[in-house]
Formats: structure tokens, C-alpha cells, sequence
């Protein structure tokens, strides 16, 4: 494709400013995750709270955020994306002044309950609306809605640590400023989508455990949970730090879960496969709070290890995430409500059993119990060695699956045939035109795809080859969020409009439609490169023309990727369209 492999010269944060509007608005979602934790013990210390009383602003907000994931997708299937959208920032907007105002460590835990309504809200469907209001590219949507996720979680401590400097209430007043622009950038910018054809019932999540695979996958997320959020929760009570020096500690902690959340985890996936990955990063991560456990009341060893289990946390959101959206038929955001539900429930008591635990034994204990759930999760998983063959099989192949029986789809849909006979060449799907190897043309949304199309126009009049355009159909899923990605007539009308193209200058060309998995959309970019490569083998190309990639950062990194595996499994000549150079300057070398 234009953008992937190779990628475009539209870079994906130039965006409407709705995208940039609601993207803003996950950036203060995420925060949320880590902000508290630099003022837990202020909190404790003012109003003469309790460690296991102030960690209850993890577990009420956690346990009710995990109830309404049940919930979301009745919601938004019945007021629609905006609406649900505009309900969840209005409700964090509300609870976090409140939160904010309290007198008392009961209050805060309350207004934080309510603060995890909206953020469920919010959550659920974020990552659609971004999806919905996107230019330039599928792709690029998922890549902005990836950096706002890294950058929330990682700026969160650190907002949380100089607020908290001030007071212990400026990170509530914070968030609360912060997502009320949210809120309105929001209504103001965003336009009101479509309801869904399909009411979700209540129960779906619920009944969605049934299927084994997914039960396995979110008990092993509970466990594992269980030991992330007894790290988060009480760690910073033994460290003995200030609001500031707790909020650059966890800041360190941010920027490893979003760099191996985005980067690391997508390359050991593909380097080791989804089981061996989720092995060692589980026992590696039971070492680290292991270590933390034995060493608890030794604050460099406690702020090193912390820190350190960023990596395990980062590469565990987003290879077990993209395992649960292929273990099973549901639909992904049916799947991801389901096991959202449950991992967030073990989340959610963690930091106060880990109090309970303090008051009642010792301050080592709870860190122990922890990197015991780890070596528990990892026996639940062993369990579904065959849901995991699955779940790769599917990631690997691009094959989607049906919601109704689990039959894998058609891995490619025919779109159309168009053009008129080019140098003699009869028109696509005659004979004739299969006698001399085709010229595959990958494109994407994008508006520089138009050149890779008129390149591979060009070659096909030069050597009277006939061309295939493909457009790999790409699904959605980045951290705690799922999105039903690109619909398949999005993709086929994408194909057409290239095929027009084609048409215009009498080349014979037909169009397919790859269709992907949910990581393709997302983590997995390479994917997308294999998807193009094994389809052209399977046609006996003779050539694969590419967009290149002029645009920076993130976005290039990840179009790099797909590129990569597209060199790796390609058995034909690659040609890359350079956006500098015209069209017309292309040789015949190909004929």
C-alpha cells in the first residue's frame, strides 16, 4: 500500500481537527492511569488516611471502570459514538473536580468510582471515533491513537508529581480543567456518527466468557493484573519519596510501557511467536517483583525494579490484547468489554489486598503474593496451548474470522474488473491476459496512493502487463480499546476508485481486498507487508509497486516494518514510487 509497506508522503498527524480534539482527550484519559500515584502517600499523610483506605482510589476506580466495560457497548449502540463519547468526558470532568474538593479520604474513593464510569465511556469508543473522523489514512489514525496512549501514561506521573507539589488536590483540578477543553473541542468538532445497524445486548460481554480461549487469556490478564497493580498501588509508599521525585520515578516507568507497549512487543511477537513471548515476559516480570518483594525496604533496588517492570507491563498490554482479539469468533468489541471486565476486576482489589496485607503481615508480603499470581497466570496459560496455536495461525495468516461459527473468511475478496485491453492484451480474467506476469499495485486510503497506482500504469503500458491493485483491509486494536476498523465496503470502494484510475488510461487491472486481522491494524504492521508479499507470489508477479516512506516518526518506524517484511517474503522485484521524482521518468526495466 501507499502507506504500507512503504508508506506515504501524508503524514498521519496531519488530521482533521476533530481527530486532534478527541486524541487530546485520551492523552488526559491515560494520564489518569499513574497521576495518583505520586500523591498517595500526601493523601495519607493530610487526612490521616490509611495506605489500604487511600489505595481504594485504585480499586473503585478500577472494579467500576471494569462493571461498565459491560455496559459501553449497550450505550454507544444506542446514542452513538459521539454521545457516549461526550457522556464519558462530562462524567470525569465532574468526578475528578469533586474528587478534588473532598473533604475526606470516603469522598475521593466515591467521586473516583464515578470517575471510572466515564472513563469506560471514553475507553470504548475513543479509539472508533478517531477511526471514524480520520483523513489520510486508515493506519495513520491507529499510529496517532497509539502516541496519545504512550504519552498519557507516560506524562501522567509527572503531571501528578508538580501538581501534587502544590497540593495533593491539583491533579484532580487538573484533569478536570483538562478534559473539560476535551469536552469541548469535542462536541464542537466532532460530527455525530451513525448508529450501528446491530443493538449489543447487555449480557454479550457476559456470555462472550463462554468461549474458552477468551476465559483463559483474560484469567491470565487477571493474574497478571493482580501483580501490575500491587506494584503501581503501593509501591510508592515504602520508596519514601516527595510528589515530584515519585512523579519522574514513575514517569521512567511511563516511557518503557509505551515504548515496548508500541515497539518492543510487536518485534518479539514476531521474532518468538505469542506463547514464548507471553512466557518470558511473565516469568521475567515474577523475577522483577520477585526482587521487589525481597528488597522492598531498600528504596534504590525498590525505584530500579519498578521502573524496569515498564518493559514487562508495556510488552504484556499489547501481545496479550492482540491474542484475545484472535483467540475467539466474538466480535472485538464484544471480546474486548469481556476482557476488559475481568482483567480490570483483579486490577482493581489488588492495591487494597496489598494494605490489608501491610497491616495485618509485613510490607514484603503483598509483592510476594504478586509475583506468585504471575506464576499462577502462567500456569492458566498453559492451558491453551492450542487457543495460542490458533490465535497465531490467524495472526500470521491475515485470515479474519466469522462471528457466527469461527470459519476463517476468504483471505482475499474480488472487487472488480476494470480497464479496457492495453498493447493488444485482452481484458483481465480472459486468458490471455494471464499469460505475462502481473504488476501488483498496493495502495491504501491515502491521498498519495494515486501514485503508486499511475506508476503501476505506467509500467503496465510500457510492458503490457496487467496490473492487481490490493488494499489490505485493516482492523483495529490499540490498548484497552477495539474498533470494528475499516468496514469491508470502505476497502472495496478504495479499490475502485484506483481501478478508475486504471480505467482512464486503458490499463487492464483487477482489484482485490486483503483481509486482516485485528493487529494489523495496529501493532503488527509487518503483517500488512507479508500480506502483500505472499499474495503476489501466490499470483506470479513480476513486479511490487510501492509508496515511499517520506514522512517521520512513529508513523515512518512503523510503514518500515511492513516494508521490511515485504522485502523478507516478496519473490519478485520491489519498486518504491518516490514522490520527488515524475512519473513519466520510468523505464521499461520490468518488461
Amino acid at each position: 500500500m501507499s502507506g504500507h509497506p512503504g508508506g506515504a508522503n501524508v503524514s498521519p498527524f496531519k488530521q482533521p481537527k476533530a481527530v486532534f480534539a478527541v486524541a487530546f482527550a485520551c492523552v488526559v484519559s491515560f494520564m489518569g492511569i499513574g497521576l495518583v500515584d505520586p500523591i498517595l502517600p500526601a493523601i495519607s499523610h493530610e487526612l490521616n488516611a490509611t495506605p489500604s483506605q487511600v489505595t481504594l482510589l485504585f480499586t473503585s476506580y478500577l472494579v467500576v471502570t471494569a462493571v461498565a466495560m459491560l455496559i459501553t457497548g449497550w450505550v454507544s449502540s444506542r446514542i452513538g459514538a459521539k454521545y457516549t463519547l461526550l457522556a464519558g468526558l462530562a462524567l470525569i470532568v465532574v468526578f475528578s473536580a469533586l474528587a478534588g474538593a473532598s473533604p475526606g479520604i470516603g469522598a475521593i474513593v466515591g467521586f473516583r468510582a464515578g470517575w471510572g464510569v466515564g472513563n469506560a465511556l471514553f475507553i470504548a469508543t475513543s479509539l472508533a471515533v478517531i477511526i471514524a473522523s480520520a483523513s489520510g489514512g486508515f493506519v495513520g489514525a491507529i499510529i496517532l491513537y497509539e502516541a496519545a496512549l504512550g504519552l498519557g501514561i507516560a506524562v501522567g506521573p509527572l503531571l501528578g508529581g508538580l501538581l501534587g507539589d502544590i497540593s495533593w488536590r491539583g491533579p484532580f483540578f487538573g484533569v478536570a480543567a483538562l478534559m473539560a477543553i476535551a469536552m469541548i473541542a469535542t462536541a464542537v468538532l466532532v460530527r455525530p456518527m451513525p448508529l450501528p445497524e446491530r443493538k449489543t445486548g447487555l449480557l454479550e460481554p457476559l456470555r462472550a466468557l463462554r468461549h474458552r480461549g477468551l476465559l483463559t487469556m483474560s484469567l491470565t490478564a487477571l493474574c497478571y493484573n493482580w501483580a501490575f497493580f500491587t506494584v503501581l498501588g503501593y509501591a510508592p509508599f515504602p520508596m519514601g519519596l516527595g510528589a515530584i521525585e515519585l512523579g519522574f520515578v514513575f514517569t521512567g516507568w511511563g516511557l518503557l510501557v509505551a515504548f515496548f507497549a508500541v515497539f518492543g512487543a510487536p518485534w518479539l511477537q514476531r521474532r518468538f511467536g505469542i506463547a514464548r513471548t507471553l512466557y518470558a515476559n511473565l516469568a521475567l516480570f515474577a523475577v522483577t517483583v520477585l526482587v521487589i518483594a525481597i528488597w522492598t525496604t531498600h528504596p534504590p533496588v525498590l525505584i530500579a525494579a519498578v521502573i524496569v517492570a515498564g518493559v514487562f507491563i508495556g510488552v504484556n498490554n499489547t501481545v496479550t490484547t492482540q491474542a484475545v482479539m484472535t483467540v475467539s469468533p466474538v466480535e472485538r468489541p464484544i471480546a474486548s468489554a469481556a476482557y476488559g471486565f475481568v482483567r480490570f476486576i483483579g486490577g482493581g482489589l489488588a492495591p487494597f489486598a496489598a494494605g490489608k496485607l501491610v497491616e495485618h503481615t509485613n510490607v514484603h508480603v503483598p509483592f510476594y503474593i504478586g509475583a506468585g499470581t504471575l506464576v499462577l497466570g502462567i500456569v492458566i496459560l498453559s492451558t491453551a496451548h492450542g487457543h495460542l496455536a490458533h490465535s497465531e495461525r490467524v495472526q500470521a495468516s491475515g485470515v479474519d474470522e466469522t462471528a457466527e461459527a469461527g470459519e476463517p473468511a476468504p483471505k482475499v475478496a474480488l472487487v472488480a474488473v476494470g480497464g479496457t485491453p492495453a498493447n493488444g492484451h485482452s481484458s483481465p480474467g480472459s486468458g490471455a491476459v494471464a499469460t505475462l506476469a502481473p504488476i501488483v499495485a498496493a495502495i491504501d486510503d491515502s491521498p498519495a496512493a494515486t501514485r503508486v497506482t499511475a506508476a503501476a500504469a505506467r509500467l503496465a503500458v510500457l510492458s503490457g502487463r496487467p496490473v492487481h491493485l490490493v488494499h489490505a483491509r485493516e482492523g483495529a486494536v490499540a490498548g484497552e480499546a477495539a474498533a470494528e476498523g475499516e468496514s469491508l465496503d470502505a476497502a472495496r470502494a478504495t479499490v475502485r476508485e484506483h481501478l478508475k484510475q486504471l480505467a482512464a488510461s486503458e490499463v487492464p487491472a483487477v482489484g482485490h481486498v486483503l483481509l486482516g486481522t485485528a493487529d494489523q491494524g495496529s501493532s503488527d504492521h509487518g503483517a500488512v507487508g507479508r500480506m502483500v508479499a505472499e499474495h503476489a507470489n501466490q499470483i506470479g508477479a513480476r513486479v511490487i509497486v510501492i509508496g515511499a516512506p517520506t514522512h517521520g516518526g512513529i508513523a515512518a518506524l512503523m510503514d518500515a516494518s511492513a516494508g521490511r517484511e515485504l522485502g523478507r517474503h516478496a519473490r519478485c522485484h520491489i519498486l518504491i514510487v518516490n514522490p520527488e521524482q515524475a512519473v513519466s521518468d520510468l523505464a521499461g526495466s520490468v518488461a
